[in-house]
């Protein structure tokens, strides 16, 4: 199944590639490995705020994590010129959760973005990953991923 299908299947609409907020690029691509700038939980009704462990659960965390794997999905779409069957692999996704000192189920909340590019990419989805603290994100969202591909 081709991976347009597949998240058609999912239901998955992808956002516009959204252009970068300060001095740097939405993504590079380097021979043929892309790096997509970090993604922030930003969906059809506005930011994902909040921080894990005081005014958001892990679920809803998780869900605000697939919406910044949807918007890396649409960056690396723009980086393959429209055509997502270059994609080889996704290599690795770094997380950064939105959370409090307490707050220990960073790699829950960032399955929501790791799950989704192993539905929409089956085995070339697997990926290495980090999924890490922070005490405060851009703009207050909850959670930001960037993403490492390997293209043809």
């Amino acid at each position: 199944m081709k991976f347009e299908d597949r998240l058609n299947s999912l239901g998955l609409n992808l956002p516009d590639a959204t252009v970068p907020a300060g001095n740097y690029v939405p993504f590079v691509q380097a021979g043929d490995m892309v790096y997509i700038s970090g993604q922030i939980s930003n969906g059809p009704d506005g930011l994902v705020i909040g921080k894990l462990g005081d005014n958001m659960d892990v679920e809803t965390g998780a869900a605000a994590a697939r919406l910044c794997g949807l918007h890396l999905i649409a960056q690396l779409k723009a980086a393959c010129g429209g055509d997502l069957s270059r994609l080889v692999r996704v290599v690795k996704l770094v997380g950064f959760v939105n959370s409090t000192d307490s707050f220990t189920d960073q790699p829950k909340v960032i399955n929501g973005a790791s799950d989704l590019m192993v539905a929409v990419f089956g085995d070339a989805g697997c990926h290495a990953r980090a999924a890490v603290s922070s005490p405060s994100l851009p703009l207050g969202v909850a959670v930001e991923v960037e993403g490492t591909f390997q293209i043809k």
